[in-house]
């Protein structure tokens, strides 16, 4: 059987599954229910300093599918409402309970040496395993110069990571913000100060919904709201693509990753690893779903290791990495059509109408002899798109089949239609 267990920025876990800096890590009772259920590592909730910060009510809003299912999930709940001395005595207690569980400490000060020299110092007397420096959190923090502040100015990110790889012996681990046009500048920054590994990504700025009613957005406080960060599945490809965005950087390539961003179960997280994450976070689906969830994470990664034959964790993690690449290497002479399986169709024309509408013509809708339709597709106008395969209910039903053209492997930098293609 798969073994799961990891060494990540030299924190030991028995796997990669751990709990997000957020409501379900702010206190003891949560943190040792989560390692009880069989969560490998807890980020704990943000401390930050006395006196604690202050909340609002409500906090949460969401986004739903067709299905009433949450894919967006919206707070502009802040860090720790709990004293600093109440925090650091419950994680010390926390820790000696639970030796072999990965137990991170998630901080956030006022961008001031001596208030990070302090705090880091008062975590490391617990006997947490590493730091992780929140530089993401996207409402009430920035507006007092923290947060989201720091992380949108590589400058402030090294710095701070520098003080405390300074005043510490722990692995720091910097959560990076998904509010920025690059994430590599601040992660290059993160590195350049020190940073053991970097944390991605943290929630996205973000307004779910109205009251239309009341003419307010959600959640509502009295007759006001705001921006809050969303996180859950919606931010899942955001998350997916900065990730890779920082393992195939040159200047990043090969450091330690943790992944954040919508992970919801077993296969989320294999394709965090894939691209280059020695770690994962979740936050959205155990304040949905409880902290066993966890159980059937472990469990489908575990079995699919199996039979993939993986062994460990690193034997597949950043293998997607080389795949990804820029637009413009991709094979401009690599073509594929659109194959519809007459067994499986059921004939309800969703592909025909996509394609005849918004695309490119190419399914033919075929009258029977009965009244009744079938569906084809005409080869010399299908480009390849995916559009029917994306729209049609029935899996593998329509596939797209690649063809040959017995034309080179050719990018647009090589493309005589370029006028600034390379020799």
């Amino acid at each position: 059987m798969a073994d799961l267990s990891i060494e990540f920025a030299g924190i030991k876990a028995p796997n990669p599954f751990w709990l997000a800096s957020a409501p379900p890590t702010d206190k003891q009772y949560n943190v040792e229910r989560a390692f009880e259920a069989g969560w490998g590592g807890v980020v704990w909730k943000t401390l930050g300093e006395d006196p604690a910060a202050v909340n609002v009510s409500s906090r949460y809003s969401a986004s739903y599918d067709a299905h009433g299912d949450v894919v967006g999930f919206n707070n502009i709940e802040l860090i720790t409402d709990r004293p600093l001395e109440v925090n650091l005595r419950e994680i010390e207690e926390t820790k000696r309970n639970w030796p072999d569980r990965a137990l991170i400490v998630s901080l956030m000060v006022p961008c001031e040496e001596d208030a990070w020299k302090r705090i880091v110092k008062q975590v490391e007397q617990t006997g947490a395993d590493g730091l992780e420096l929140n530089f993401g959190c996207p409402h009430g923090m920035p507006e007092r110069g923290m947060g989201a502040a720091v992380g949108q100015v590589p400058e402030y990110v090294e710095m701070v990571t520098r003080w405390c790889k300074q005043y510490s012996s722990l692995p720091v681990m910097v959560k990076m913000t998904p509010n920025v046009t690059d994430v590599r500048h601040p992660a290059r920054a993160a590195f350049r100060g020190g940073a053991d590994a970097v944390s991605l990504i943290n929630t996205v700025n973000s307004i779910t919904g109205l009251d239309l009613d009341r003419m307010v957005a959600r959640p509502i406080v009295g007759s006001q709201s705001t921006h809050g960060g969303m996180c859950g599945p919606a931010v899942k490809p955001i998350a997916l693509n900065m990730l890779a965005e920082i393992a195939r950087d040159p200047e990043t390539a090969g450091k330690r990753l943790c992944g954040i961003g919508g992970i919801s179960n077993w296969r989320d997280a294999a394709e965090f690893i894939a691209l280059g994450a020695g770690s994962v976070q979740v936050c959205t689906a155990a304040m949905l779903h409880g902290f066993r969830i966890v159980e059937g994470m472990k469990d489908g990664l575990s079995r699919w290791m199996d039979e993939k034959g993986y062994a460990r964790i690193e034997d597949f993690r950043g293998l997607a990495v080389p795949n990804t690449t820029d637009w413009k290497y991709l094979d401009i002479n690599y073509k594929s059509i659109a194959q519809i399986d007459q067994d499986k169709c059921i004939n309800c024309g969703r592909c025909h109408i996509a394609c005849e509408d918004t695309s490119h013509q190419a399914i033919n809708k075929l009258l029977q002899a009965d009244g009744s339709n079938i569906y084809t597709v005409n080869d010399d106008e299908c480009v390849g798109c995916n559009l029917c395969e994306i729209t049609c209910p029935v899996d593998q039903c329509i596939t797209m089949v690649p063809q040959e053209t017995g034309l080179p492997y050719m990018n647009w930098t090589q493309d005589p239609r370029n006028p600034y293609r390379e020799a």
